[in-house]
């Protein structure tokens, strides 16, 4: 599948022969540099755009043809400032006609499920940015989509609230099976996050490596394992992939392991302080920790919702 813009008669080609297959209730990331065609990409998947060549399918139909079309969730929260919490998180079921009346509880469940419960009058400024972050989640959430698109969701927030919200988007994706699809340009989330990393060129972009992450969860940021395949496996994908705004560069072995030990070791003491602080700041909240989908729905919680994904490349004549 391919992306090409016309420039005052020029071609500006954003995505080239992109091809992914993404399997039912899957967290894959994708990391790229600025401009590379991240957002694009979401755009073509949610229907917003359409690829110049190639096609997107989702369980072997064309997405724009698709009721159950995939959700996009933003770095800004984008809610209505004059709306209560409630009635932004209603808005996806107002705009179907006569779906509101009929679930109007699935947007009280929607928002005890992200952690408002209580905070349903509340309108967007009496919220925190993390607080707001976890309504537009509810508002993408509530319409059950098949595929949830998040596009640096976490980027404009503090560490210890993306810490907290990683935690909260982990304990959805478990509940609800949701395949999930998420932008980011943090290598520690996208490997704390993700059964698969997808490692994307500078522009025009093209799909460089695919990284299956192995870790069980709940993942130890600090452990040897994570610190491995955050700095080496997928570091050094991103470093052939000319990749710099990850701050990847390449080194020699002995000056990268000796860079991953102190990382280590960095990590090591700092990742605690911040847990603890994290723990100070979600005080009321209980632990949550995050297993694969197939694991939630062992543990009787509710039954997946089956979908596929592909993005497969039309033969040009």
């Amino acid at each position: 599948m391919s992306r090409v813009f016309d420039d005052h008669g020029a071609s500006v080609v954003a995505l080239n022969k992109v091809q992914l297959d993404i399997q039912p209730g899957e967290f894959i990331s994708l990391i790229g540099p600025s401009g590379c065609g991240k957002s694009t990409l979401l755009r073509l998947v949610t229907g917003l755009d359409l690829p110049t060549s190639g096609e997107i399918l989702l369980d072997g139909e064309p997405i724009r043809e698709f009721p159950s079309f995939p959700r996009l969730g933003f770095q800004d929260p984008t809610l209505f400032p004059w709306k209560t919490i409630w009635s932004n998180v209603a808005t996806g079921l107002e705009a179907a006609r006569g779906v509101l009346s009929k679930n109007k509880a699935e947007v009280d469940r929607f928002i005890e499920l992200v952690g408002l419960k209580g905070f349903e009058k509340a309108y967007p400024h009496q919220l925190s940015g993390g607080m707001a972050q976890r309504a537009a989640l509810a508002r993408a959430l509530v319409n059950h989509p098949k595929v949830l698109l998040l596009d640096e969701p976490l980027g404009a927030l503090d560490a210890f609230t993306r810490m907290n919200l990683q935690e909260e988007i982990l304990r959805i994706w478990q509940e609800r099976g949701t395949t999930m699809l998420f932008v980011t340009h943090d290598i520690d989330e996208a490997v704390y996050l993700s059964d698969r990393v997808v490692v994307m060129t500078p522009r025009p972009a093209q799909i460089k490596e695919v990284i299956r992450i192995p870790l069980p969860r709940p993942r130890a940021r600090n452990s040897q394992r994570f610190l491995r395949i955050s700095f080496e496996n997928i570091g050094d994908a991103a470093a052939r992939s000319g990749n710099r705004a990850a701050g990847v560069h390449r080194i020699g072995e002995g000056e990268h392991r000796n860079e991953v030990e102190a990382k280590k070791r960095l990590i090591g003491v700092t990742a605690p302080l911040l847990l603890a602080a994290g723990l100070l700041l979600a005080a009321g909240c209980s632990d949550r920790s995050a297993a694969s989908p197939a694991a939630a729905t062992e543990a009787g919680s509710e039954e997946r919702i089956e979908s596929n994904f592909r993005l497969v490349p039309r033969s040009l004549k």
